[in-house]
């Protein structure tokens, strides 16, 4: 191992093994590939042709072609020096560059000069799509990736950890006795009774009521106290009357007091 010393001109140049080197060695060999810097890095030939359009300010839809070509050669030609499968895919795109170049110096007949489009079409073509598909890796790339901008937290708990129950105080033991004993009040059994009530009976009693004050309101035939079955036994009394024509049921004005009175004159006895 060579560890570089900063020492006036005088000192060594470096230490080797500990022994101190005043001169470069006379044997010292250095291949010439031995450092090598790679400037631009491109990923295919439309890769290349867009660096060339966007470094010189080019027009991308309208490409001069002689120009364009002529840099375009000059790097496949550094490529070619260097790898030549790598440069295969790029001269094939030469050849491309080279034949639209071709078909714009030849001349067009003067009788329709529209009727065959730009032959540089296809291309801006395909390098507009390549622009926009590397400006959305470019996107996607900006975004957060696990790994590269933040790492994934994990939690490890240990199982007798995980396995430890909390010790049971005697206050909480009565607490959930006293909650049992109250779901045991709530869900104890009813017995459910039914009244024998009669229709009948309550449309009697009505007809009594009318024969000694011949007119009533309506309201004072029911009585909150007696619930709601008897309020709906009655009711249903009234309507049977009605039906029967056994009273008159009256009113002198909308949203005026309702006013129940015996019809013909009937006596119950």
């Amino acid at each position: 191992m060579i560890e570089a010393v900063e020492t006036p001109s005088t000192a060594p140049l470096a230490t080797y093994r500990g022994e101190p080197l005043l001169e470069l060695p006379q044997d010292l060999y250095i291949p010439p590939d031995a450092l090598e810097i790679l400037l631009d890095m491109f990923e295919g030939p439309l890769d290349l042709l867009l660096y060339l359009i966007r470094k010189h300010n080019l027009d991308v839809l309208d490409i001069p072609m002689a120009r364009l070509t002529a840099q375009y050669l000059e790097y496949v030609e550094i490529m070619r020096q260097k790898s030549l499968e790598l440069a295969g895919d790029y001269l094939v795109m030469a050849a491309v560059l080279i034949e639209i170049k071709s078909r714009m110096l030849l001349p067009r007949p003067a009788a329709s000069p529209h009727d065959e489009l730009d032959p540089r079409a296809e291309l801006v073509r395909r390098l507009l799509a390549y622009e926009q598909m590397k400006r959305a890796a470019h996107k996607l790339d900006q975004m957060p990736q696990a790994g590269r901008d933040f790492q994934l937290v994990q939690v490890w708990i240990d199982k007798a950890v995980a396995q430890a129950f909390p010790a049971v105080a005697p206050e909480d033991l009565r607490q959930a006795w006293v909650w049992l004993l109250r779901r045991a009040n709530v869900n104890q059994h009813h017995r459910v009774t039914r009244d024998q009530l009669s229709v009948r009976e309550h449309m009697s009693a009505i007809l009594r009521r009318l024969q000694d004050v011949k007119l009533i309101e309506f309201t004072r035939l029911f009585s909150p106290a007696d619930g709601v079955p008897k309020l709906v036994v009655t009711f249903l009394a009234v309507l049977e009357l009605a039906r029967e024509t056994l009273i008159e049921i009256t009113q002198q004005e909308p949203y005026s007091p309702i006013y129940v009175k015996s019809a013909h004159g009937l006596t119950v006895v």
